[in-house]
């Protein structure tokens, strides 16, 4: 998760603002306006699509500075402007300028007539008099007509297929089906079919609220994700994207926020803390290398869970990996973190040590490490390496690279907790399926517990969940930097760099049980394969496992 690149006291993400619609005059599709699509876009070259996209991203991106405190209503803009034939826009008044189709119905979205009189009849008299003419040339036992038919018959059902498709698109807009409409304007997006895309856009800005219910909420962000997709992608997105950071004290306090009110981050340090403590319970000195520290809060519990270790407490070292975006969550460097944790220390009576290394971990090599003799190592990878570029985005796979480093250190425990979604190297569309189905979990978790009115809440979720999805759906190559997989796949990395499963201990389970008891009964955890999975009803959101 960006979630944890910030701050691992609640593994949280980057900042975004979300800024309340403005009252335009919006470029749409006529709804029922009957036009060739085909001949459009045959006729319309790259730059107009190419300015179709940029203008309606310049009408609809919201994603700037605002303010919990501010109002989030979504306005309702009628369109005056509409695309002639030709691509052309061209006022309300000229639209309905063209003469009557006499074959003209509501479903007719695409200007393909439907009635009886227009395909059945003629297809029907075509068909008659062909068979007459065969029978004259041919004899009556010929089968030409037979075969003509399955051809013809291929393309009616193509059309049928076609026309079916948008149906199901009138019927959602016209049920005001937000998920469905989502999932039809990513596959137009994904199409590069820009009219529908623009046209759903434009139904979709009437039915979405950081405001509403979970799926309308997940659904603004969704929405400007598509928006920013279809108008740029790759490095000028973030440009594009207006983005304010919110100042640090404000961004941790909306993390905290989210750690407290979802056990999801406190079940992944809880997880992995319980194999770090198991693993080191006999040794004396005890080396722990975390690859994301943030604030550092991870290993206050575990400082205090080592200081009343029967036979008294180990002396700790803890090299803190670090980059910017956490450095700025946190108001300052890794120096912060070193205070933080030594005070902690020190008033348990636990020897402490702490080792700096202010870089991402693309930088990280063996000498940032600081790895000494006669000390037992702990490698901690928490919701960071997702961020980490594999074999589908750079020849360098830093994400096999950090897995084989750590392996050549021998360490005595190797813990993983990442996300359980699969958006690394999936197409666009279905990793567009996959995020909806993803965070509408993560959004309808957060809905129990913060009334949907608090301004908190909006805050938390445009700062620490939406800048994620817009990432995910809007960039591709280094500049997607949201790369999750499944544990099925992070178990095929782990054992491709030499590594073997290391259990966890049922006290773990119970102590994390125990913890859910205080969460609503919609959370569920289980234990599969030597690993622990935290889902909300019946989905898989986070996963926890250790290795050797």
């Amino acid at each position: 998760m960006q979630a944890s690149q910030r701050l691992r006291i609640s593994g949280m993400s980057n900042g975004l603002y979300y800024q309340p619609i403005r009252e335009v005059e919006a470029d749409c599709l006529p709804q029922f306006q009957t036009f060739d699509r085909q001949q459009y876009y045959n006729d319309s070259s790259q730059a107009s699509n190419n300015y179709l996209a940029q203008n309606f991203y310049e009408r609809y991106c919201t994603l700037e500075s605002s303010s919990g405190n501010g109002s989030y209503a979504v306005h309702n803009s009628p369109s005056t402007v509409s695309f002639s034939p030709n691509g052309s826009p061209m006022s309300q008044q000229d639209s309905h300028s063209y003469p009557a189709d006499p074959h003209y119905s509501p479903d007719n979205t695409y200007g393909s007539p439907i009635s009886g009189s227009c395909i059945t009849d003629e297809v029907n008299d075509f068909k008659h008099k062909l068979k007459e003419l065969e029978n004259v040339m041919l004899g009556p036992d010929c089968n030409f007509l037979d075969s003509y038919d399955s051809s013809f018959q291929n393309g009616i059902n193509n059309t049928s297929l076609e026309m079916d498709s948008c149906r199901q698109v009138m019927e959602a807009v016209s049920n005001r089906n937000l998920k469905q409409i989502l999932i039809f304007c990513a596959k137009a997006v994904s199409d590069n079919d820009l009219l529908m895309a623009h046209w759903l856009m434009d139904e979709l800005r009437q039915m979405v609220s950081v405001t509403g219910e979970p799926i309308q909420r997940l659904g603004a962000y969704m929405l400007e994700g598509l928006v920013a997709r279809l108008a740029s992608s790759g490095s000028t997105i973030c440009k594009a994207l207006k983005c304010i950071e919110p100042e640090s004290k404000d961004l941790l306090s909306y993390m905290h926020i989210l750690y407290e009110v979802c056990p999801y981050f406190k079940f992944g340090y809880m997880s992995a803390n319980g194999a770090i403590a198991e693993a080191m319970k006999d040794e004396k000195r005890v080396h722990i290398i975390d690859f994301q520290i943030a604030q550092g809060s991870q290993w206050l519990t575990l400082i205090q869970a080592f200081a009343s270790r029967p036979g008294g407490p180990p002396h700790i070292r803890i090299t803190g990996i670090d980059d910017s975006m956490s450095a700025y969550a946190r108001g300052g460097g890794l120096n912060i973190v070193r205070k933080r944790l030594s005070k902690l220390a020190e008033s348990f009576k636990v020897p402490f040590e702490f080792h700096a290394a202010a870089m991402s971990g693309c930088e990280v090599q063996l000498e940032n490490l600081g790895v000494r003799p006669g000390e037992a190592l702990a490698v901690n990878f928490a919701f960071m390496l997702h961020h980490m570029p594999d074999e589908s985005v750079s020849t360098q796979n830093h994400r096999d690279r950090l897995l084989r480093l750590v392996k050549g250190l021998s360490p005595k425990v190797v813990t993983l907790v990442e996300q359980e979604s699969n958006t690394n190297t999936a197409a666009f569309y279905p990793r567009f399926l996959e995020t909806l189905n993803y965070y509408t979990a993560m959004f309808e978790s957060i809905d129990v517990t913060l009334p949907r009115e608090h301004k908190e809440r909006i805050n938390v979720e445009q700062h620490c969940l939406a800048r994620e999805v817009v990432n995910i759906l809007a960039c591709e190559g280094p500049e997607r930097v949201e790369r999750h997989e499944l544990l099925g796949k992070w178990r095929s990395r782990f054992k491709m760099a030499g590594f073997t499963p290391y259990p966890l201990s049922s006290l773990v389970n119970a102590t994390i049980k125990t913890l859910l008891e205080n969460y609503c009964n919609k959370y569920r955890l289980q234990e599969r394969d030597g690993a622990l999975y935290l889902g909300w009803m019946d989905r898989d959101l986070v996963a926890s496992c250790a290795w050797k």
